[in-house]
């Protein structure tokens, strides 16, 4: 990641996030890392993102039983997972995701992206995998391009 080094003070004082649309879109963020995660969350705010951070595979899944136990109306737009977390990784949330038919995007970032790992992710159905470390602007191109990926996805559907 560039600038990993950002300092709290730095990342408290960034500008208003400039938003895509009236509703922010809803990003689900999950790295273990905390500096990268607290970098990426920031980029995608100041983006105009609202994202919701969890560090490990187990706070994903509280977080998605959350979502649906209080039957929110505001689902996530994208799941960005980080590959190598604790107790479950980024290719096990996908799988469960798709096995439940959770068809929301999703998005895996990796520091060790053999084929291996990239086609196991594309049979799950993954938009999109990203290498660490990631360019900011980079990330959020990657985000609005997965986000504008699922509504054409959506629209054909519902035709």
């Amino acid at each position: 990641m560039n600038a990993l080094a950002l300092e709290q003070r730095e990342l408290d004082s960034a500008p208003p996030p400039m938003t895509l649309s009236p509703v922010m879109p809803h990003v689900l963020l999950a790295e273990d890392d905390a500096d990268t995660r607290r970098l990426l969350a920031w980029a995608l705010r100041v983006a105009g993102y609202d994202v919701v951070e969890a560090g490990n595979g187990i706070e994903v899944l509280d977080e998605m039983d959350s979502r649906i136990r209080s039957h929110s109306s505001r689902p996530f737009a994208v799941i960005i997972l980080d590959v190598n977390m604790p107790f479950l990784t980024g290719l096990d949330l996908l799988a469960a995701l798709r096995s439940a038919q959770w068809a929301t995007p999703v998005i895996l970032i990796t520091a060790f992206g053999d084929e291996a790992i990239r086609a196991e992710a594309r049979e799950l159905g993954a938009f999109a995998i990203l290498e660490k470390p990631r360019d900011l602007d980079e990330l959020r191109t990657d985000v609005l391009r997965t986000l504008s990926l699922a509504c054409a996805v959506d629209r054909k559907r519902s035709r």
